[in-house]
C-alpha cells in the first residue's frame, strides 16, 4: 500500500492508503479532501490542483505541457503545484505529503 499524507487548509492532517497505480485525485476524494475534479481526470480543468511537498516533487514524473497549461488556470499555484488527476501513486511515493490549496477555482461557476 502507498501512504499519502494530506494537509488541509486549516492545517489538519489526514493519512490515506491506496493501491499502487491509483490516481491521487480519487485517493484524495475518498479521504474527504475538498478536490472537485470537475472533468473527472480528463485534464480539462484545474479543480484538482494540489501542492506537493518540495521533498517529494522531484520524485514525480514531470508534468506534461497540457498539465502545465491547465495549472495556468489554477488559483494559488506554486512551484510544486500539480494536478492530482495526473499523479499515479507508486510504491516509491509511499509517504508523499500533499497540501490542499487555500484557494480553489470552481470551473462550473467561473
Amino acid at each position: 500500500m502507498v501512504d499519502v499524507l494530506f494537509v488541509n487548509t486549516d492545517g489538519s492532517r489526514v493519512t490515506a492508503q491506496a493501491e499502487p497505480g491509483s490516481r491521487l485525485l480519487e485517493v484524495a476524494q475518498d479521504a474527504g479532501m475538498p478536490l472537485e475534479g470537475t472533468c473527472e481526470g480528463q485534464m480539462a480543468c484545474s479543480t484538482c490542483h494540489v501542492i506537493v511537498s518540495p521533498d517529494w516533487f522531484d520524485k514525480l514524473e514531470p508534468a506534461s505541457d497540457d498539465e502545465e497549461d491547465m495549472l495556468d488556470l489554477a488559483a494559488g499555484v506554486t512551484r510544486t503545484s500539480r494536478l492530482s488527476c495526473q499523479i499515479e501513486l507508486t510504491d516509491a511515493l509511499s509517504g508523499i505529503a500533499i497540501r490542499i490549496p487555500g484557494v480553489s477555482r470552481d470551473m462550473q461557476i467561473g
